[in-house]
This record gives C-alpha cells, sequence and structure tokens, in this order.
C-alpha cells in the first residue's frame, strides 16, 4: 500500500468518525439553544479545549510554520502572540459579564445598547470576517489534499466541506465541541511527535540556532521607522484586539456551564495557545535551514513529515492538520448561522419562533460555507486571510464593543457615529492607499467618532443599560478575573 493511500484511506476513517460525533450530539437537539449554546452546558475541559482548537486552526499550523521557514517577523508575532492575546483579554475583561447575560450572539448587545440599525452593521462585519477566515482555512484543505493524496485542490476543499457542513448541521455546538476536544488530542500529538523526531534528526535546536540570522528571534523591528512600528501595532491591534469580538469565540462563553468556567476556559486556552502555537514557527524556522529549496512554503510542515516521520506517523500528522482545520470551519460556520438566526431573520420575520429559528440556523450555514469557497480558491497565504479577516471588526466594530461594556455613557448615537466613521475612514484610506494600513485608519476614526458624539448626545440619546435575555439589567461587578477565579 502506498503512503498516498494510506492517507486517504486514514482521512475517510477520521472524517467518518467526525460525522458519527456529529450524529451523536444531534440526538440532544431539540431548539435553537441547544443547537447554537449546547444548553449552556459546556464544562471546563470541554469548553477550553473547544475554544483552543477554533482558534488554533490551519493558520497557526501550517500558516505560521510558512511564517518560521520565510522568516516572516510580522507573521510570527501574528500567531500565536497576536491570537494569544485576544483569547487572554477576552479571559480576563469579558467572559464574565458575557456569560452573565445568557444571550445568544454578541450582535444582541449592540441591539440592546445601541438599536437594530448598529447590530445589522455589527451582524454583517462578523458573517464578512467569519467568511474570509473560512475561507483561508479551507485553502489549507486543498493544499493538505493535494501534498498528502495527489488529488485537486478542489476536490479536496469541497469533499472537506461536505462533511464539516453535514456534522455542523446536525449536531451544532455539542457536536463542534466534542470534535473540537477530539482534534485538540490530535493536533497537540501530531505537532510535538513532528517536533521531538525532527529535532532529533537535526541535532537538536542549538545547531538550527546557530545557522540563524541574529534578528531571526526578536519581539520587536530592528529598524524603527513609521512604517515599521505601524505595521507591528496593526498585526497586534488585527489579530491581537480586534478578534475579541469574533461571535465564534464569544459562543464558548456564552455556552459555558457558568461564568467562572468562561473565563477559565479562556485563560486556559490562552496559555496553551502560546505553548503550542511556538512549535509550528520552530518547525518552519528548522525546514528553513536543513529544506532550503521548497518549492511552495504554505506546504513545509506537510514537507517536513514525509521527510522525518515514518508512514504511519505521517498518517496521524496529516490527521493533526486535518483536525486543525476542521476545528476552525465548524465554529465559523456555527457562528454564522447563530448570527442569522438570532439577528438577521427578525428583520424578515417578526417574533420568529423557536422552531423557525432552528431551520434557519442550520440551513444558513451550507449558504456560508458556499460563499468560503470563492475566497478559498483565490488565497496565496494563510496568515495574511486571517489578518484580512479581522479588517471589519477592528475597523467598524471593536470600538463599540468594548465601549458597550466598559463605558456607561456609550449611547446609539456615538456608536453609529463610531461604526460609519470607522467604515469612512477604512474606504477613504484604502482608496487614497495611505502607509498606515486603512482598517487602523478605520478604527482611529471610529474611537474618535464614538467618543464625541457620545459626550455631545448624552441628553438627547440617553444611554440603555446592558441587559440579560429576561431584560433585567446586568450587574457589572466581579467582571475581572479575580484571584479566586483562576484555575
Amino acid at each position: 500500500m502506498t503512503l498516498e493511500t494510506m492517507i486517504l484511506l486514514g482521512l475517510l476513517a477520521y472524517l467518518a468518525s467526525m460525522m458519527l460525533i456529529g450524529l451523536y450530539a444531534g440526538k440532544g437537539t431539540h431548539s435553537a439553544t441547544d443547537f447554537i449554546l449546547a444548553g449552556r452546558s459546556l464544562p471546563l475541559w470541554l469548553c477550553s479545549t473547544s475554544i483552543f482548537a477554533t482558534w488554533f486552526g490551519s493558520g497557526i499550523m501550517m500558516g505560521a510554520a510558512t511564517s518560521g521557514y520565510d522568516r516572516d517577523f510580522l507573521a510570527m508575532i501574528a500567531e500565536p502572540f497576536g491570537s494569544a492575546l485576544a483569547l487572554l483579554l477576552c479571559g480576563l475583561f469579558f467572559a464574565r459579564i458575557i456569560r452573565r447575560t445568557r444571550r445568544m450572539t454578541w450582535i444582541e448587545f449592540f441591539e440592546m445598547r445601541y438599536g437594530k440599525i448598529a447590530g445589522f452593521f455589527g451582524a454583517m462585519a462578523d458573517i464578512g470576517s467569519g467568511v474570509i477566515w473560512v475561507g483561508g482555512v479551507l485553502f489549507t484543505f486543498g493544499v493538505l489534499a493535494e501534498t498528502f493524496t495527489g488529488l485537486p485542490m478542489a476536490v479536496g476543499i469541497l469533499g472537506g466541506l461536505l462533511v464539516i457542513v453535514s456534522y455542523t448541521m446536525i449536531g451544532g455546538m455539542l457536536a463542534v465541541a466534542l470534535t473540537d476536544f477530539v482534534q485538540t488530542i490530535m493536533l497537540v500529538l501530531g505537532m510535538l511527535i513532528l517536533l521531538v523526531v525532527v529535532l532529533n534528526d537535526v541535532g537538536g535546536w542549538a545547531a538550527i540556532e546557530q545557522q540563524l540570522p541574529a534578528d531571526t528571534i526578536r519581539f520587536f523591528p530592528v529598524e524603527h521607522t513609521y512604517q515599521n512600528w505601524i505595521e507591528y501595532i496593526h498585526v497586534w491591534m488585527t489579530l491581537g484586539v480586534a478578534a475579541i469580538a469574533a461571535n465564534s469565540i464569544i459562543l464558548r462563553a456564552l455556552a459555558a456551564r457558568t461564568e467562572q468556567v468562561a473565563q477559565n476556559s479562556f485563560l486556559v486556552a490562552s496559555i496553551a495557545y502560546t505553548v503550542i502555537g511556538c512549535v509550528p514557527i520552530a518547525l518552519g524556522l528548522i525546514a528553513s535551514v536543513t529544506m532550503p529549496d521548497i518549492a511552495d512554503p504554505n506546504a513545509v510542515l506537510t514537507d517536513l513529515a514525509r521527510e522525518h516521520l515514518h508512514p504511519v506517523m505521517v498518517v496521524l500528522f496529516v490527521g493533526a492538520i486535518l483536525s486543525a482545520i476542521m476545528s476552525t470551519c465548524d465554529s465559523v460556520l456555527l457562528s454564522a448561522g447563530s448570527v442569522i438566526s438570532t439577528n438577521l431573520l427578525p428583520l424578515i420575520s417578526k417574533n420568529p419562533d423557536d422552531a423557525l429559528r432552528l431551520k434557519v440556523a442550520r440551513f444558513s450555514i451550507p449558504f456560508t460555507a458556499a460563499a468560503a469557497t470563492y475566497i478559498a480558491f483565490g488565497a496565496e497565504r494563510v496568515v495574511e486571510v486571517l489578518v484580512q479577516s479581522a479588517a471589519p471588526l477592528l475597523a467598524m466594530t471593536i470600538v463599540p464593543f468594548i465601549l458597550c461594556f466598559w463605558w456607561k455613557k456609550a449611547n446609539r448615537s456615538g456608536a453609529l457615529a463610531g461604526i460609519v466613521g470607522g467604515l469612512i475612514g477604512w474606504g477613504s484610506a484604502a482608496m487614497l492607499g495611505t502607509v498606515t494600513p486603512p482598517d487602523l485608519v478605520g478604527f482611529a476614526v471610529s474611537l474618535v467618532a464614538m467618543i464625541v458624539v457620545c459626550l455631545l448626545t448624552q441628553h438627547m440619546d440617553p444611554p440603555q443599560p446592558l441587559t440579560d435575555i429576561d431584560g433585567q439589567v446586568v450587574a457589572l461587578e466581579r467582571r475581572f478575573a479575580a484571584r479566586d477565579t483562576l484555575p
């Protein structure tokens, strides 16, 4: 049996097991809350692994390895450190209060404090961001299939997408969380096994480090120019700050069993993400020394696996990459379904019942997936796509999102000014081709516009309180990570 045949059979078996998990989870899915939030019942072990797996997608596995291979300083900062910061900030400052509201999506926070129009803009930004994100992840699925099985990239993308869409539609959040748990085990084992074997084969990290340029591993730009620093800040803002408002990750806080579980899950996931996230960068750097002539840097991990692993271990490693891909795609697709059914459906059907909301949440998933395939076929580098996916959130929604929780004077007029101002600033900067990244310009405009308009309109447009699902004002005490709540 050839290696390609072994891998193809392994992929098919793995995909079949994910479908079985989806079918199992679907037995307990009877309402929109069950489907979107697993009945708000996720324990710490399941919630934290689901957060980790959602964030630790192919973007960091293959994208970060590519960044290491290219010795791309900014991309290595983006993954894992930028994304880990988003998880840390969400755990420290947002998870408790989000879970306390018992809402279905973060868009509802906009609607209760800023009105339906702001909620609509927030929903569209989140869905747009998610579609781009899934597109980048699916691109790696195509690379994986083409590299290891010889199948055309299009077959890999569409075949994998079919399975992901199927089990997500059947089991919802519970299926996503359970598959995330299995996928976390697979991807961590795969990454660590490859790292240990490769380091042993090349004579240890010291042998590689002495062949790298002196400034390869650093945390700050070497040349202190405006462009270098603004691009550095942009990376932290997109993946470290703007990504806080990604509904796919907010859903985990809402699905957690308690506030404490929500908070601790993010803190655990942030630590794990930072530690495990350095592995693909290290592998990419090793390959840049030992395999300098790789034809496609996007396939650096797969080439390393072929070169160093036993065929059986190669199959396991392919399963690890597949796990990373699926764990991100299913989460983002479920998130899009939740936003469409919870926040956009009422704009078309007034007061939809639970059965209709459940149906719309399920059947919007394949349409979102179809839109993401367009992005997948046009992608070139994964990390770049991930940064692009955060642009709508950074330019339009992150300022109103943060102030929604942390500024009592935030009101509807100010939020709309921030959203529209950010959109105008983003679009104008893009047309002018500014040195400062357009979405960062949009963020600055959004921040100034919202603060100024809020202060000017306090009397004519009084701020609305944050309320829970029952319409009760949410207590804002104990929003920080307290010592007695740490894991």
